[in-house]
């Protein structure tokens, strides 16, 4: 279950706790626990429901670019001890994800493939502004909002699909995107000062929503 440590909707969450055999939250709690500013739509759902192997295929495109974002924080921050040993960690568990998305597509007779990712990605990295320490805020905060987003769909992936195997998988992920979503968060707070950096989430998670709801003609993670 979630739990939130602030009342305040415009700060980010900072704890999440999920036992692996819980049911997931109410999905329109999500979004607020996570600093997103709205949920997805129904439109995501029925790409889905029209192309599930394709967000599956996605899914692990999703995790290995998720780790070399923060091998790229890793070696653009190297000096920052913190940030290292936490971005160290993240890419080991991104990589493992990726691997268990990887024997899922097996198992399920998927070929894994190149795709054409959608423009979610590219449309967010642009928000982020040129000088430092501004710059490594956002590049923490837009890789913190991406975990969030990410939480939210493998949420809305559990409740919503019917094979038990995909069901327990993206329950069993759930609990890792939003414990990565605060890291970041906290992170970005070791830059510039806490006020400083729940104003710009605030900025950048309004852009994110925007983004999303513009959505992509093909199905994707994040489309």
């Amino acid at each position: 279950m979630m739990t939130v440590t602030s009342t305040d909707s415009n700060r980010p969450a900072v704890a999440c706790r999920r036992c692996a055999h819980a049911a997931a939250p109410h999905t329109w709690a999500i979004p607020f626990m996570l600093s997103l500013r709205s949920p997805s739509s129904e439109r995501w759902l029925t790409q889905v429901d029209a192309h599930l192997d394709d967000i599956l295929i996605d899914h692990a495109h999703c995790e290995k670019k998720a780790a070399g974002v923060a091998m790229n924080l890793l070696f653009s921050y190297v000096d920052h001890v913190v940030l290292s040993r936490a971005m160290t960690e993240i890419v080991n568990e991104e990589l493992e994800h990726f691997r268990l998305v990887l024997d899922l597509l097996e198992r399920r007779g998927v070929p894994f493939r190149k795709l054409t990712p959608s423009s979610y990605g590219q449309r967010l990295h642009e928000r982020i502004r040129k000088d430092e320490p501004a710059r490594a805020v956002d590049r923490l905060l837009i890789a913190g909002l991406i975990e969030a987003r990410s939480c939210e769909r493998f949420s809305l992936l559990a409740d919503h699909l019917t094979d038990p195997e995909l069901k327990a998988f993206y329950e069993s992920l759930f609990e890792s995107e939003a414990r990565h979503h605060s890291t970041y968060v906290r992170l970005a707070c070791e830059f510039l000062p806490e006020e400083d950096v729940r104003a710009r989430l605030h900025e950048l998670a309004a852009d994110e929503a925007e983004i999303i709801d513009r959505g992509d003609a093909f199905a994707r993670m994040h489309s």
